[in-house]
């Protein structure tokens, strides 16, 4: 099924790796022109040395002020913007329960904030372009994962209810904006793949107990359902929350 992303202005926070990474490399695939985007300097030359046909930015879109920079220097590089991809997100935060406001702090920014900063940014580019945004969030912003960080889980329904409130004034400027939720993602370097070394038993029931597919999902699975939300394709959707979990997710 051909996208008709050929040519597209694509700008990807926090795509150096894992799921962003997977992002870039399908929309290459697809004829985009991309811009990946990290705060690390070296794993970012490496990506784009491996993706190939791609520019790399060095920045942190957490900081409001960094975030309207980077995509001041995206539209310059590309000539425009047509879509953006908020990717920035980690689930690493203290156990449940022993929440303070310094971890609350912190996992906002990297969860919530890193994308709010970015849409604002981008907002004048892309009514230009008439263009979409696809945010990354998670299953554990949908319901309550056993286990799952509580500031994480509520940095992603936080996330989701942005999306889904922005998604009327935006679209009154022409532009889409929409989310995926993964669900259990590896891929190597992944909190996933750390548990298997550790424990692949105890994975493996996890995965029978909890997933209908019983397997995890990849980089490529989540992917394809962006660059789908970013094509002309899905041109009457906006505002929604496309769970990619195997069958997780229960409400």
């Amino acid at each position: 099924m051909d996208l008709n992303l050929k040519d597209k202005k694509v700008f990807i926070s926090g795509s150096s790796r894992g799921i962003g990474y997977g992002i870039a490399k399908k929309f290459i695939e697809e004829g985009a022109n991309v811009i990946i985007n990290s705060r690390d300097k070296d794993s970012l030359k490496t990506a784009e040395s491996l993706l190939g046909k791609c520019n790399s930015i060095v920045g942190d879109v957490t900081n409001p002020e960094e975030a309207l920079n980077l995509v001041k220097e995206a539209d310059n590089i590309l000539g425009g913007i047509d879509l953006l991809i908020c990717n920035v997100g980690s689930g690493k935060s203290v156990p449940p329960g022993q929440e303070n406001l310094s971890e609350w702090k912190k996992v906002f920014a990297v969860n919530f904030f890193s994308t709010t900063n970015l849409v604002e940014a981008s907002i004048n580019f892309l009514e230009k372009s008439k263009g979409s945004i696809v945010c990354i969030s998670s299953i554990c912003g949908i319901e309550t994962i056993s286990g799952a960080p509580v500031t994480y889980s509520v940095a992603k329904s936080a996330l989701n209810t942005y999306v889904k409130s922005i998604a009327r004034p935006l679209a009154k400027k022409g532009i889409r904006i929409n989310s995926v939720a993964p669900g259990n993602i590896n891929f190597k370097g992944s909190v996933w793949s750390e548990k298997i070394s550790q424990d692949p038993k105890d994975v493996k029931t996890m995965l029978i107990e909890n997933v209908p597919l019983e397997r995890f999902g990849s980089p490529e699975d989540v992917a394809n359902v962006v660059t789908w939300l970013s094509s002309d394709l899905s041109n009457f959707i906006t505002g929604t929350i496309v769970t990619t979990d195997g069958g997780q997710t229960r409400s």
